[in-house]
């Protein structure tokens, strides 16, 4: 069964809600928690047994600018400032109406979000990742997005909002006919079968990409074609699907964010932090390919065209200290994807290459050296080495309905749709329209100031037409 749009009078007796929400990850969760604060009922519609989806598949981290943990740190940023670093890694081609309105939205939203229901966040501090020009990544104290999820979710249920779960959405309704655009509810599939219906006065979907849609991949994303999805199934293209169908436009879909340290085979995330600091990746000939330091998401294309599609994430004790920070990097190496190499002739025969062609390119990497890629080194590796095998992986896309700044999914000839939202994977984000565009955290940043800011339009859109 296809995603699907019904024009038809909904069935007698429908539940009726004003603002429904398709997708229970940080997107929804943010909406739905705005949405409570502002006194507007809503019930969100998640089709797995759990809320997880892409938020809890990632790192769980956030950039904003100008929030209280911030100031606290004394570290001066501004939205101004963030989107010009956006900008910057994008090359002028990110959506300049979402990366004005997602910056300036970003950080009263995890204020909000602390203040008002208890999430606690913290400054990631000692590095930076690729592209941002102070601090601003902030994370919940378990540093996992898993972490994120259970404490939005406590949230949510604190403010005793609705999540029906095993409820996967497949069909929009509606009501009028000819032009008429207006969603007025929805109809989703219990693991039974059965199909149960709910009103609503305003949709926002907040739902998926389609980075697990193998045919849209090979279609939109060539370069992925053979590359890991990391992302959730849930990722099929529903979103845009329904919106193709509405007439919407879409935006940026070669826009995508991939990894290029995603350990094989035991499926887990290494921080890029390990490159920032001075990590190194090294192929199958004992070569490094790439600078390393340009950022995680265009490290997957150069790790997809290596020997066997693989490489090695390398680096040495002090960056070792610095991995066993992050919890995600503890499972994988509890799972076995750390290597521990005395010196260089035992590196070299992990890797299976030419051990002078290894100690030439370890020989290479010192205090102040230029590579001819254009990375600076601050200092060199020492034995003994640490190695992790990795591949280039999909982890969601960028792209998807086209919105305005106040998240309004467009139609093709530009008017806003009446009722429809579209934010966080469903959404063009903020990435441009390919794979280096991406800086890192715009994934989250689109789905939490997307959600933030999704609420506040759904308030207006119900707010009652005021008397002449």
């Amino acid at each position: 069964m296809t995603p699907a749009i019904v024009r038809a009078a909904l069935p007698p007796d429908t539940p009726h809600v004003a603002v429904a929400i398709v997708g229970a990850g940080a997107c929804g969760l943010t909406a739905a928690l705005m949405l409570s604060d502002a006194g507007v009922d809503c019930v969100l519609l998640e089709r797995d047994a759990a809320p997880t989806g892409s938020t809890a598949l990632s790192s769980g981290f956030i950039p904003a600018a100008g929030t209280r943990v911030q100031r606290a740190r004394g570290i001066e940023d501004s939205p101004e400032r963030f989107a010009a670093d956006i900008q910057a890694k994008a090359h002028g081609t990110a959506a300049a109406h979402l990366v004005a309105a997602y910056t300036q939205a970003i950080g009263p939203a995890i204020d909000a979000l602390q203040a008002r229901h208890a999430i606690e966040f913290v400054l990631l501090d000692g590095f930076l990742y690729p592209g941002h020009g102070t601090q601003r990544m902030h994370a919940v104290p378990e540093k996992t997005g898993v972490g994120l999820m259970a404490r939005l979710q406590q949230a949510v249920a604190s403010a005793q909002i609705p999540v029906i779960t095993s409820a996967l959405v497949r069909e929009l309704w509606l009501a009028g006919t000819g032009d008429d655009r207006t969603v007025r509810g929805v109809a989703y599939q219990r693991p039974d079968g059965t199909v149960e219906h709910l009103s609503c006065d305003v949709l926002i979907l907040a739902c998926n990409g389609f980075g697990g849609n193998a045919a849209m991949v090979r279609e939109l994303l060539p370069e992925m074609r053979e590359a890991t999805f990391a992302g959730h199934a849930g990722n099929d293209g529903s979103a845009i699907a329904w919106g193709e169908a509405l007439g919407a436009q879409r935006a940026d879909l070669g826009g995508y964010q991939g990894h290029g340290s995603w350990a094989v085979p035991q499926g887990a995330l290494i921080s890029w932090a390990l490159m920032m600091e001075g990590g190194v990746q090294l192929n199958a000939l004992g070569q490094r390919f790439h600078d390393e330091t340009q950022g995680y998401s265009e490290a997957s294309v150069k790790v997809l065209a290596q020997p066997g599609q693989v490489a090695w994430t390398v680096f040495d004790a002090p960056l070792l200290a610095l991995a066993r920070s992050f919890p995600d990097f503890c499972e994988a190496e509890s799972a076995g994807a750390l290597r521990t190499c005395a010196d260089a002739a035992a590196l070299a025969s992990l890797l299976g290459c030419d051990p002078d062609t290894l100690n030439t390119t370890l020989a290479s990497i010192d205090a102040g050296s230029r590579q001819p890629d254009g990375r600076v080194f601050t200092r060199a590796l020492q034995a003994p080495y640490y190695a992790v095998k990795v591949t280039g992986a999909l982890f969601h896309t960028q792209g998807g309905l086209a919105t305005d700044a106040q998240c309004r999914a467009l139609h093709e000839d530009g008017a806003p749709l009446p009722n429809l939202l579209a934010a966080g994977g469903a959404a063009r984000g903020v990435s441009g329209n390919a794979v280096w565009g991406y800086l890192s955290g715009n994934g989250l940043l689109s789905a939490v100031a997307g959600g933030y800011i999704a609420a506040h339009t759904a308030s207006l859109i119900l707010q009652p037409t005021s008397s002449p």
